[in-house]
């Protein structure tokens, strides 16, 4: 695994970052027509029809950041025309996922708009017809072999949709959407102002920062720096940074932002991102900051069982047990992944019925395997990288077999994770010189991974333990014999014991560290061989 790993200088790998993008970044004005996308013309005009005629609209969102923010857009917009919206976020544990049978019982209004959801909601959809309530989806996920019959679905994934950038999330195709009712109704709602929560909900949604994803991130993460949005001003002060980045999201806002749907009420994100003030923002980050901190303890529990549990000799990994929280079981299948560098699926089980999450890993598209094997389960939903489903308790052993089955014969290059080794540098090179190349081709993510470098049989000079809880180490690394000049690399969430032979095989990125307004390279040990 470790063999064939070019030996780089900067030029190399600028060359190298380059040939990762086959033209020059788009502009803001070239994203594509939002009339491509199916139905939304359509929406758009029932929309303003709407409101023009003062109806009662109701959005149905969904408890995770993707749907959360695809909210908050909607919320912030309608509040500017100005016009009363009714929002909604499920809650994960009393109503389960989407615009449920559940949720349209406590509704009264004449138009229904989910948002990140609704692309198999069937039976939401019946009763919507049965009760003379319009229904507009808008959804990214991947449809099912039966759509639901809707006034209008707007979502990107349908076969016969022109619009002509597939991978994008829930939140996009609802601020795409808004970008025609705008047009509609003839106002002057600056577009522009949303691209601070649109950039989160890309880079929390796992979408490949590629074509317009990598322009909405970079503009969007600009926004960021400069909104007068409480709820932006807040994240500004807690990161405490000159410039954000998209790993800053993905590790440090997103987990927040998803701990509230995860273990009590998505609302809680919901008011952190519509507050119209900073203290009320600040009191519902410091809220998001605590339930983050039970999620972890939550996770760490049930990933070390999920990890006894595993079969590491399996295709894909499915575990399930009862009492797991069913808040956390996405991130455990992801820390699966991780572990064992396979598909995970990680099921929570309570009364008979089992409900989880999938996490896929390389080319393999994990929402096909799920798909292939539907015969056995109740409920199920998703795309390529991530799927939620359910079923009964009985057959969980049935649909571990049969899913292992199906991958069987999927093509074992297929599993390879895409962020691998990019190559050695030599300890001379890494300078602010190279930092700033770097930089040059964020934002970094999904299908734009940051370069990963190898050390290989590196002198391990000492070790220390770091953190409040001396839960992190910083390794003190020789890459060469007799070399001269040391690197000092971070460890988060392990402590390394001393080997026995002094000698360390690594994989490392570069950041920039910020601390006191003080600026440094930073070396962060991704994977230890």
């Amino acid at each position: 695994m470790l063999s064939n790993i070019p030996t780089l200088d900067k030029q190399a790998l600028f060359e190298l970052l380059s040939n990762r993008f086959e033209s020059e970044d788009k502009k803001l004005s070239q994203i594509p027509n939002p009339a491509l996308l199916q139905d939304a013309e359509k929406s758009a005009k029932k929309i303003a029809d709407a409101i023009r005629k003062n109806k009662k609209i109701t959005l149905v969102g969904d408890y995770d950041v993707d749907g959360v923010s695809s909210t908050a857009i909607m919320v912030d917009f309608f509040r500017q025309i100005p016009y009363p919206l009714d929002a909604i976020i499920p809650n994960r544990f009393r109503d389960g996922y989407g615009v449920s049978p559940s949720v349209l019982e406590r509704v009264d209004t004449d138009l229904v708009i989910t948002v990140d959801n609704g692309i198999s909601a069937l039976e939401a959809a019946r009763i919507c017809k049965e009760r003379g309530i319009d229904l507009i989806i808008t959804d990214h996920h991947t449809p099912g072999d039966s759509l639901p019959d809707a006034y209008a679905i707007v979502d990107p994934k349908l076969p016969t949709c022109e619009y002509p950038f597939k991978e994008i999330c829930g939140a996009q195709v609802a601020w795409l959407l808004l970008a025609l009712v705008k047009k509609e109704l003839n106002l002057s709602i600056d577009m522009k102002q949303f691209l601070d929560i649109l950039a989160i909900a890309i880079i929390a949604d796992i979408m490949p920062l590629i074509d317009i994803n990598r322009t909405l991130v970079k503009e969007g993460l600009k926004v960021l720096i400069s909104s007068t949005r409480p709820a932006s001003i807040i994240i500004r002060d807690f990161l405490n940074k000159s410039t954000i980045t998209s790993e800053d999201i993905a590790f440090q806002i997103a987990p927040r932002i998803n701990s509230a749907g995860r273990l009590e009420d998505a609302h809680i994100a919901l008011e952190f991102f519509t507050a119209t003030d900073t203290n009320k923002a600040y009191k519902q980050f410091e809220l998001l900051g605590k339930l983050n901190d039970l999620r972890k303890e939550t996770e760490a529990e049930a990933t070390k069982e999920a990890i006894e549990d595993a079969d590491p000799d399996a295709n894909v990994i499915v575990v399930a047990k009862e009492n797991w929280h069913e808040g956390v079981v996405g991130i455990v299948a992801a820390r699966l992944v991780d572990k064992f560098g396979k598909p995970a699926i990680v099921l929570s089980c309570e009364h008979g019925v089992a409900k989880g999450s999938a996490r896929s890993i390389g080319n393999v598209s994990i929402y096909e395997l799920i798909k292939a094997n539907e015969q056995l389960l109740t409920k199920f939903g998703g795309h390529k990288m991530a799927a939620g489903l359910g079923l009964k308790e009985e057959n969980i052993e049935a649909f571990r077999d049969a899913i292992n089955k199906s991958a069987s014969n999927i093509d074992p290059n297929d599993f390879i994770p895409t962020d691998k080794v990019t190559g050695i540098l030599s300890s001379d090179d890494i300078d602010f010189e190279l930092l700033h190349l770097l930089q040059n081709f964020e934002p970094y993510g999904e299908a734009n991974h940051r370069p990963s470098f190898l050390l290989k049989g590196a002198e391990v000079v000492s070790i220390k333990t770091m953190g409040k809880e001396k839960s992190h180490c910083r390794i003190t690394l020789r890459q060469f014999p007799h070399d001269r000049n040391t690197l000092e690399l971070v460890l988060f969430r392990q402590v390394l014991e001393m080997p026995i032979d002094k000698k360390l095989s690594c994989s490392y990125t570069i950041a920039k560290n910020e601390f006191n307004g003080r600026v440094s390279l930073q070396l962060l040990v991704n994977k230890i061989y």
